[in-house]
């Protein structure tokens, strides 16, 4: 594994902080944060364990690129790195991870949870398209034109 500080910029938003405030409490500059997130330079090991203090999580998080990480040979197994929850109980999934599952806004997502193994989510796709037949028809494979044009009839041709 390489040494890639791919999540600061992540853990920073999470956190929400900016690079001014980042910068502050480490004691550098603005731009130093900003070369860190940008891959442009690397951050000391004192600045390291105060990124790691300062974003709840360890210096061996900070320094691997977790997101290229597969969890096993086949590549159908994956760890994208660390998302944190916010105040209103909001995670942000990592790039990758909704590239490689092609999630989109909007897209339902089923969260499952065992209390002795954890927690896992499940694409539904979008509501709408759970929720809806498709193509006009009815879970029975027959289409419904027929009946609503009764309906509309039986209305005075208003659509109800």
């Amino acid at each position: 594994m390489s040494i890639e500080f791919n999540n600061l910029k992540i853990y920073r938003r999470e956190s929400g902080l900016t690079q001014e405030q980042v910068a502050e409490k480490l004691n550098v500059s603005r731009q130093a944060v900003a070369k860190w997130e940008n891959g442009d330079t690397l951050p000391d090991i004192e600045s390291c364990i105060a990124l790691a203090d300062l974003y709840g999580t360890t210096v061996d998080i900070l320094v691997r690129n977790l997101s290229s990480y597969n969890a096993n040979d086949d590549g159908k197994k994956h760890i994208f790195g660390l998302s944190k929850m916010n105040d209103k109980g909001q995670i942000t999934l990592p790039k990758k991870c909704r590239e490689v599952f092609r999630l989109h806004p909007g897209d339902a997502i089923l969260v499952l949870g065992d209390e002795d193994k954890g927690m896992a989510l499940v694409k539904l796709g979008n509501p709408l398209d759970i929720l809806s037949p498709k193509g006009g028809k009815d879970n029975d494979g027959s289409t419904d034109k027929g009946t609503d044009k009764k309906v509309q009839r039986k209305n005075g041709g208003k659509r109800t």
